[in-house]
């Protein structure tokens, strides 16, 4: 996958834990976890939203780009 999610850098320079995050913006730890490891397939963007108020950061702190050749044929693989 080209997106590359770096929410857990995030939390250690805020000095924050996931489970305070997770209670903080109302979701819960394991959905939190998925997101951090970048096992899921899109996010909200109100769950975005509420994590960039909350670590005071934007998306483009949370969220990175690696270009591939994978990312040229698209999911369906064509």
């Amino acid at each position: 996958m080209p997106i590359i999610v770096n929410l857990d850098v995030m939390l250690a320079r805020r000095k924050v834990r996931s489970k305070e995050l997770a209670e903080a913006i109302g979701i819960t730890e394991s959905n939190l976890s998925l997101l951090k490891s970048g096992r899921v397939k899109g996010v909200r963007f109100a769950t975005l939203a509420a994590i960039c108020r909350y670590l005071n950061c934007t998306p483009g702190d949370l969220l990175d780009y690696d270009p591939s050749d994978d990312d040229l044929r698209g999911e369906e693989g064509g």
